[in-house]
């Protein structure tokens, strides 16, 4: 089964070397146990572009779609037997990043 780790924050968009380092060792370990499907590093909200085409409205607006202090930085897909792998991997992706998570099964 295929899990969503969001990572959540709420800081100027910044990774110091020492959480860079950690993520590095977690994205190897996930690779090496076969957890890996993919993963990537988000820029800050303000780069944002929200297209709303619904009826054919065509509206393009600058900026993220919801004005939060907290914002998803990046994300984590993982391949997990169960969730309460999926959960213990999240728990130590976190802590590499030093970021809350969110884990959401993929349907």
């Amino acid at each position: 089964m295929q899990y969503l780790i969001s990572v959540i924050h709420d800081q100027p968009p910044s990774v110091t070397p020492e959480e860079d380092a950690a993520i590095d060792v977690f994205n190897e370990r996930l690779q090496t146990e076969n957890h890996w499907v993919f993963a990537g590093g988000l820029a800050a909200p303000e780069t944002a572009t929200v297209i709303d085409n619904r009826d054919a409205a065509g509206m393009v607006t600058d900026g993220p779609f919801l004005e939060s202090k907290e914002y998803l930085a990046g994300f984590w897909i993982i391949e997990a037997p169960d969730l309460d792998v999926a959960l213990k991997l999240a728990a130590e992706g976190s802590k590499a990043c030093n970021r809350k998570v969110e884990v959401r099964p993929f349907q």
